[in-house]
């Protein structure tokens, strides 16, 4: 008896040369076969098996009418904070046969009806949602069925869906009250964009750590910024023009942050002899600037783990519920913040 040799390293070109269709089509096929014809369907998925490409996922796939694709949706790819929560749902969600698109909010009026025509088409399986907003209207009657999804790191109530972040309100409490434990009395805050949630949650514990302090909050030693480098150095060039400027300041990022400690620096003074940065979210950067930024550390490779988690257990047919799931972070402290000098 003949016995088949399945080829360990089999790629889609080899497929196509043993159906003698192109690559192209081998991915119609296997991804999306309603797009071609029965007879070639059975021509490539026989050549997939004979050649040895992932048969068993092959087979998952025709039976269930499942992609094995799941589509991460992140406000911007550019900011470096994401990267690790992507890791941990690749890394995830390889480890389960799932495949991972990325598309970027940042440009959502370019990006939105590609990502309602994956919907529509059942291109995907599964969405991880990496901020507070839908990347399209799902009000409109064609966009309702949509697939399971999971939020990470945001949290908005009113989409109810599994969510998995930190206490944003907790960890910006404890890092505006270290700085007070520091001595400093005139604490400034550069928050984020004001329709975030976390935003908000990171303002109400910068608040409230104030108030708990008998400090008088003051509207002034507000800045805001949209989580970029300028918009942390522009932040500060505002808040340091104050008649009384602020000896310290809490930032919603760490690369505005970084953005405020260049600006600092550009200007002549010494952090944290000067002035005390706390950043928010321990980036890779954060270690290794000059001084190392003093920071809150979230678990985003835990964050992203989780909540790949959390779509594979909706995908597998797993009643889920609606809600937070709370990680621990923790106060890291670098030499961006020092005692107030008498």
């Amino acid at each position: 008896m003949k016995t088949r040799k399945a080829v360990a390293s089999a790629t889609m070109k080899d497929v196509a040369l043993k159906a003698k269709v192109s690559t192209a089509t081998v991915s119609r096929a296997l991804m999306n076969p309603e797009k071609v014809s029965q007879t070639t369907r059975n021509r490539v998925e026989q050549a997939a098996i004979d050649v040895g490409y992932y048969p068993q996922a092959l087979g998952r796939n025709t039976k269930r009418n499942e992609s094995r694709t799941l589509l991460v949706i992140v406000p911007d790819i550019c900011d470096p904070f994401f990267s690790e929560i992507i890791r941990g749902i690749e890394v995830t969600a390889a480890e389960h046969g799932y495949l991972v698109l990325i598309g970027d909010c940042a440009h959502q009026n370019q990006q939105e009806k590609t990502f309602i025509d994956l919907i529509i088409t059942k291109q995907i399986d599964g969405m991880l949602l990496l901020g507070s907003q839908l990347p399209f209207d799902a009000s409109i009657e064609e966009q309702r069925n949509l697939p399971p999804m999971v939020m990470a790191n945001e949290f908005a109530p009113e989409l109810e869906l599994p969510t998995v972040h930190i206490d944003n309100l907790t960890a910006a409490f404890d890092a505006v009250n270290y700085l007070h434990d520091l001595g400093h009395q005139r604490i400034g805050c550069i928050a984020g964009p004001e329709e975030m949630p976390l935003c908000h949650y990171r303002l109400q514990g910068y608040v409230q750590a104030l108030r708990r302090s008998g400090i008088t909050v003051d509207p002034h030693y507000i800045a805001r910024g949209n989580f970029t480098y300028e918009a942390g150095a522009r932040a500060l060039e505002q808040l340091l023009a104050l008649p009384k400027p602020p000896t310290a300041v809490f930032c919603h990022s760490d690369v505005m942050a970084l953005g405020a400690l260049s600006w600092a620096k550009r200007q002549g003074l010494h952090v944290p002899r000067d002035l005390s940065i706390i950043g928010f979210d321990n980036i890779s950067l954060s270690e290794f600037c000059d001084p190392p930024l003093t920071t809150v550390s979230q678990p985003r490779f835990a964050i992203g783990r989780e909540a790949m988690l959390l779509l594979l257990d909706q995908l597998h047919g797993q009643n889920v519920s609606s809600g937070s799931r709370l990680l621990d972070c923790e106060l890291i402290v670098r030499g961006s913040t020092g005692n107030i000098l008498s």
